[in-house]
């Protein structure tokens, strides 16, 4: 085999959806990377991210970026995301029946009265026959962030300063979380502070939400500390908001540039379904899933020596023309095909997201309100973005649409 690409993963200005991604996935199924090898094809990806040779790799991400002690990568540790084993089985079991499908699909009424309550704050055209919406603060953010504090029983009015929290330590996915450390660790402090209170609180007034159900499971004599219960609960916090936040200003991005598919959208609500699923495919916030050998592994040519670090990337794999469709149709959305194979937004394996029917749900029900309720929208200038690694997404992303009459 010739020498592999070579993939700049920690360069910030790097962009895992580019030319020379797709080029890199021409030449070959894998690259090199500053974080080990990156998969850059669907079969391959699938296969690895269902091997029981590799477990997480996240558990390596602090060290990875020279941070080798402090509060949050003792947390990181800890988190779900790192956890491996009966550690990890355990807390999903534990978390699992408040995430299941039944569950979440009950919710669906209220996220549609959610989101339109939303859209009402700045459905209004101005002057010229526009309406205005700032999309992250106006709608991504609050609808993730009063979803998430109904998930958890958190009082509703108290989103924002949760949602501030959230998105600081969301800086934990990027690749400048070293210079981002202090907010991050201010914002992990503040968050397990606000937990911590609720946990107390839930210990004296049992109400029936996951937080009393956890502490239930940890007072019961289940293997659950109380360290265990306020990670696993800050994690949820700020993981659910998060990502749900950018996925949906990723979603806007990817319909806005296909305004037949936007259309198409807010004229068939039924198709909010697999749109979720076009969209996580192109355009998904977590641009790679990290695996960690643990054991030595040859893949197809590719010795990967244990506790290497293997990178799927979703955009790359998402898009392969092999499996996706032909070459430049693979990458945009069609909302006309439902026979895809399953994109790994999600992630996969054992470490699939445990919120995964959270966020189609809410998801699937937002986009075609926003669809039919802002006809004909476009973006209203570049706005401002993360760096397209990582996890990535707006920071502020205007939009203007004709409202519809």
């Amino acid at each position: 085999m010739g020498v592999a690409p070579y993939l700049d993963l920690a360069d910030t200005g790097f962009d895992v959806t580019s030319d020379s991604v797709h080029a890199a996935r021409d030449a070959s199924w894998y690259a090199e990377t500053p974080y080990g090898w990156a998969i850059l094809r669907y079969a391959e990806g699938t296969a690895l991210l269902k091997d029981r040779r590799f477990r997480q790799g996240n558990a390596r991400w602090p060290d990875q970026n020279g941070i080798h002690d402090g509060p949050w990568r003792q947390w990181w540790q800890q988190t779900l995301l790192s956890l491996e084993g009966q550690d990890h089985l355990r807390l999903r079991r534990l978390l699992g029946p408040a995430f299941r499908n039944k569950t979440i699909e009950a919710m669906r009424p209220r996220f549609q009265l959610l989101a339109n309550e939303l859209i009402d704050g700045f459905a209004a055209a101005d002057a010229d026959g526009w309406g205005r919406v700032e999309f992250v603060t106006q709608f991504a953010e609050p609808y993730a962030s009063r979803i998430l504090c109904y998930l958890l029983g958190l009082p509703d009015d108290e989103w924002p300063q949760i949602a501030q929290w959230a998105d600081d330590l969301g800086k934990s996915f990027g690749v400048r979380v070293r210079d981002d450390l202090p907010r991050i660790e201010a914002a992990l402090e503040g968050l397990t502070g606000y937990i911590e209170e609720v946990i107390a609180e839930r210990q004296r007034r049992p109400q029936g939400d996951l937080v009393t159900t956890l502490i239930q499971a940890h007072e019961d004599g289940d293997a659950l500390s109380r360290r265990e219960l306020s990670v696993a609960l800050v994690f949820l916090a700020f993981a659910g908001m998060e990502t749900t936040r950018n996925q949906l200003g990723l979603a806007l991005q990817t319909l806005l540039a296909q305004p037949d598919q936007w259309a198409l959208l807010g004229e068939r609500p039924e198709l909010g379904t697999r749109a979720v699923e076009e969209i996580m495919r192109v355009n998904p916030t977590v641009t790679w899933v990290t695996r960690e050998a643990i054991e030595d592994v040859d893949l197809n040519g590719l010795h990967v020596p244990a506790g290497g670090i293997v990178q799927v990337l979703s955009h790359a794999m998402g898009t392969d023309p092999e499996a996706m469709g032909s070459v430049g149709a693979a990458a945009r959305i069609d909302l006309a095909v439902d026979d895809r194979p399953l994109h790994s937004g999600f992630g996969g394996g054992i470490h699939h997201c445990l919120g995964h029917f959270v966020a189609r749900t809410d998801m699937s029900v937002a986009l075609p309100l926003l669809a039919r309720r802002m006809p004909r929208a476009e973006a209203d200038g570049p706005g401002e973005w993360l760096p397209v690694s990582g996890n990535t997404g707006p920071v502020r992303y205007p939009i203007r649409f004709r409202p519809a009459v």
